[in-house]
């Protein structure tokens, strides 16, 4: 195999896996947007799973997410209570405090996810889902908390690593950029 195959496979599963991810991380919301509205804990992932089709990548990563952010859910939401000045859990739109749980899940409890993604996917889930509003709101709450959390400072160097490669390199994908989150 030549290298340029190489790289042609490696892209295309790079770009499968996002995909995967991407729609884990959307079935995960709608899964947690749905479960704040059940009376009782009835609605499972068993039931979800069975209504909605999915590979097993997208179910597993899905499941990780959601299960994961109910394990972790006290911890979240001090963490976004406490970086949403002005702002109580109760009083946000459904949607945009899943879209805080699911991503401050990543940052904190899944260390292989870049913290770049994270954030950029929690912002296309609010392009997708709410307002563009909303979205500045998630990148300023998700900036304050990368910027200033002790626990994040492996992912707050990882982000100014990856800032200072970009801009000391040309660019070969100009629909990639790493502070484009922070916007």
């Amino acid at each position: 195999m030549n290298p340029s195959t190489l790289l042609t496979v490696s892209t295309a599963k790079k770009t499968t896996h996002h995909r995967s991810r991407r729609a884990a991380r959307q079935l995960a919301l709608q899964f947690l947007f749905q479960n704040e509205f059940q009376e009782s804990s009835s609605h499972s992932l068993g039931k979800f799973w069975e209504d909605h089709e999915a590979t097993p990548e997208v179910q597993l990563f899905a499941t990780q997410v959601v299960e994961g952010v109910f394990a972790h859910q006290k911890e979240l939401d001090k963490l976004i209570n406490d970086y949403a000045v002005e702002w109580s859990l109760s009083r946000m739109p459904v949607v945009d405090r899943n879209i805080l749980r699911c991503a401050l899940f990543e940052l904190f409890w899944l260390p292989e996810v870049p913290a770049k993604v994270t954030i950029n996917e929690a912002l296309e889930l609010a392009k997708r889902f709410a307002d563009e509003e909303s979205k500045r709101f998630l990148n300023g709450i998700l900036d304050q908390i990368i910027q200033n959390d002790p626990q994040l400072a492996e992912k707050r160097l990882e982000i100014i690593s990856q800032r200072e490669s970009q801009t000391s390199q040309p660019k070969s994908d100009p629909s990639v950029d790493v502070g484009s989150w922070n916007t």
